[in-house]
């Protein structure tokens, strides 16, 4: 039996310009988010804030009620890995950092990008991995460009944050995004150099690593079947950024 292949969608120009216009809009609710959130907050507020903001930005919370999720935003606090679900009972204190992981459809055009928040006076060390895990996305971002590898862009995310002593999460990664909201190819920021499809101009998909203080071992919560955690209860840090490849190299959609 022949095995085929993941379908990599390879936009044109037209649907290159409706996933910018619907990016455009990802970075002004993170911009909006950005400027409210402070200590004492909720996970419901900063929901309430995206759902808000996005509906007045003409567009559609892509989370809500995606396969069940119920809330418009992941909000993911200190040891959630990803997926956090906004509540009331969560009560943002100093010391934290969070994930706000926003996902917006514009005119059914799909965008996706997520930010950490340092809430108060958080510690050397929480500061440390969330500067450590951006500088990670853009390391991998060097290696966007037509003709490499998502291997080995993949690889280079990886190597970048061990070498500071963290671990990288293997089970989840990117992923294709822009008609859809999650399309092929699966990321893998665990991934050898040189192997994995090609990049060619009109992908778009994201960087999205998720960076342990700890062991890479998670667990998802039994209780809302979503979020996931640090099996040891460390820290976990993420940036997302939506990138297209272009004929000389990428371009940053959302961040």
């Amino acid at each position: 039996m022949r095995l085929r292949r993941p379908q990599i969608i390879v936009k044109n120009k037209e649907q290159l310009e409706g996933i910018r216009e619907s990016g455009k809009r990802n970075i002004e609710i993170l911009d909006t988010v950005a400027e409210k959130i402070q200590e004492g907050m909720t996970t419901e507020d900063i929901d309430h804030i995206v759902y808000e903001t996005t509906k007045k930005l003409g567009g559609i919370p892509a989370p809500l009620n995606y396969e069940g999720f119920p809330k418009s935003v992941c909000t993911s606090v200190n040891s959630q890995v990803c997926h956090g679900i906004p509540s009331k009972d969560v009560i943002l204190k100093s010391g934290d950092i969070i994930n706000v992981d926003v996902s917006t459809i514009y005119k059914d055009y799909f965008s996706d990008s997520s930010r950490m928040f340092c809430i108060g006076k958080v510690s050397d060390e929480a500061r440390k991995l969330v500067e450590v895990t951006k500088e990670a996305v853009y390391e991998g971002l060097k290696q966007v460009y037509p003709g490499n590898r998502f291997g080995t862009m993949g690889n280079a995310v990886h190597q970048y944050a061990k070498q500071y002593g963290y671990t990288v999460v293997r089970q989840i990664g990117g992923h294709g995004v822009g008609l859809e909201f999650h399309e092929e190819p699966y990321v893998s920021f665990v991934s050898k150099a040189g192997t994995g499809a090609i990049f060619e101009p009109g992908m778009v998909f994201t960087i999205e690593p998720m960076v342990n203080q700890g062991t890479d071992e998670i667990y998802i919560d039994g209780n809302n079947d979503w979020t996931v955690y640090t099996m040891d209860e460390k820290l976990s840090a993420q940036w997302e950024i939506m990138v297209a490849v272009t004929e000389n190299g990428y371009e940053v959609m959302a961040y």
